[in-house]
């Protein structure tokens, strides 16, 4: 299977079936991953079913569909737009207790900062609610078939947060290559996309540093450029 930048995925055959395991150097990523789709099995959601859990592994149902990063720009359009709905329904979902709090924006701040990157209007904006997150929302994550999502994946990163600081980071993480993916993932969830814009600026702080910590040096490279002339 296509991997992530974290765990590490293979299709593999037990008494005839397909399941997924996925293998995870962060014991701290493989006991969120246990549990958020422990807490959100029953839901309707479309998530991989728990089948074995090992000590830095997990065995899951494997789930039917194409990763929308691998489709076409009309699908992939598509794809993030119809999740929104899915989003919505997982964030008024109670959040279990144990799972992680949501990320520290002041730290990345002050990180951020302390590294150099370029000038960017950075603040926490006011929380809207404490809420289950997938946390890394991403067309890589999403599974479409026909013209529905039919799988939700990789919840190593599920916390409880706020619901507008997700929505924000999946549609830029959407809109990086296309705009109107991360226009579509707004407008169907059904957020003011200026409550959106205000959360943009952590975002690609987050993107910064990560792509300096562990990307490609021509993926940092584009990225400042960008930056550097982000709107006042």
């Amino acid at each position: 299977m296509r991997q992530g930048a974290v765990g590490q995925v293979r299709v593999v055959r037990v008494d005839g079936r397909e399941l997924v395991e996925k293998r995870f150097a962060d014991p701290v990523r493989h006991d969120t991953e246990v549990q958020a789709l422990r807490a959100l099995a029953g839901s309707g959601l479309p998530v991989p079913e728990l089948v074995a859990v090992a000590p830095g592994s997990v065995l899951m149902t494997l789930l039917p569909g194409e990763r929308v990063d691998g489709l076409d720009a009309s699908r992939q359009i598509a794809g993030i737009g119809a999740s929104a709905a899915l989003l919505h329904e997982l964030h008024r979902l109670p959040p279990p207790t144990g799972l992680p709090g949501p990320p520290d924006d002041a730290r990345t701040i002050h990180r951020y900062r302390e590294a150099g990157g370029p000038p960017l209007p950075l603040r926490i904006p006011p929380a809207s609610g404490r809420v289950l997150c997938h946390g890394d929302w991403t067309n890589g994550n999403l599974l479409l078939s026909g013209e529905l999502v039919s799988g939700v994946v990789d919840w190593e990163a599920a916390h409880v947060g706020d619901p507008l600081r997700e929505l924000s980071r999946a549609a830029y993480g959407a809109s990086r290559d296309d705009p109107r993916r991360g226009e579509a993932l707004v407008e169907a969830y059904g957020a003011d996309p200026a409550d959106v814009r205000v959360w943009l600026p952590l975002h690609a702080a987050e993107l910064w540093l990560w792509f300096r910590e562990a990307g490609p040096p021509e993926y940092l490279d584009r990225l400042t450029r960008e930056l550097r002339s982000w709107p006042a």
